[in-house]
């Protein structure tokens, strides 16, 4: 009896067709992207450079132990009162600032837009308004982060108010349509963004233990 071969399978569809469904599940899968803190970190400076003389007033301490707990100003405070708080402390225009020079021009030293109490024991100025954050070598990442967010809202807060005062609109809202606008830019936009950061500044210092 004679024997039958037996017909061979054509792989060649299965390997396009696999092919395809690899660039499918490539295009459609989301990855998630771990957000971190945006900070520019400073310059470094010659060696020969005195540092400035900082009053005490100006800087607004936020210590942070190896139990989580805060020590804000001298004082065991929740994540939650850092916002409001640091709002305070940045916002006091208690007395004069240092020059800010945008666009050619020198603004005032004294800081008409801010709305704070004016307290002797505060900031003379958002522009001199500097916040130091001491952190254990155990303390939580989560808290630290918890801590960040809270002055991050702080700045945006200040920030968005003084945009929405100065242009009707809020800073977040420029800022958000300035990144969207990356083929045809607007320069004045820009100079407004400029501007309000200038005027709120984030100065923020970090010591880790």
């Amino acid at each position: 009896m004679a024997r039958r071969d037996t017909p061979e399978i054509n792989a060649g569809s299965m390997a396009d067709i696999a092919f395809l469904l690899l660039i499918f599940f490539l295009v459609t899968t989301t990855m998630d992207i771990d957000a971190g803190i945006s900070r520019k970190l400073p310059e470094k400076q010659p060696e020969n450079v005195e540092p400035p003389i900082i009053k005490q007033r100006n800087i607004f301490e936020i210590s942070i132990n190896r139990n989580d707990d805060l020590l804000v100003e001298n004082e065991y405070k929740k994540v939650e009162d850092i916002k409001q708080m640091a709002i305070d402390f940045i916002d006091n225009g208690g007395k004069v600032g240092n020059p800010i020079e945008l666009f050619g021009e020198t603004e005032g030293t004294e800081c008409t837009w801010c709305e704070g109490a004016k307290a002797e024991d505060s900031s003379d100025h958002p522009n001199k308004a500097i916040i130091a954050i001491k952190t254990d070598r155990s303390t939580k990442y989560g808290t630290y982060i918890a801590v960040q967010n809270q002055i991050s809202e702080a700045y945006s807060f200040l920030r968005d108010r003084l945009a929405q005062k100065e242009y009707g609109r809020k800073f977040s809202d420029m800022v958000k349509e300035d990144k969207n606008n990356k083929i045809n830019p607007d320069q004045s936009l820009k100079d407004k963004i400029k501007r309000i950061k200038a005027m709120y500044p984030e100065i923020i210092t970090e010591q880790n233990n």
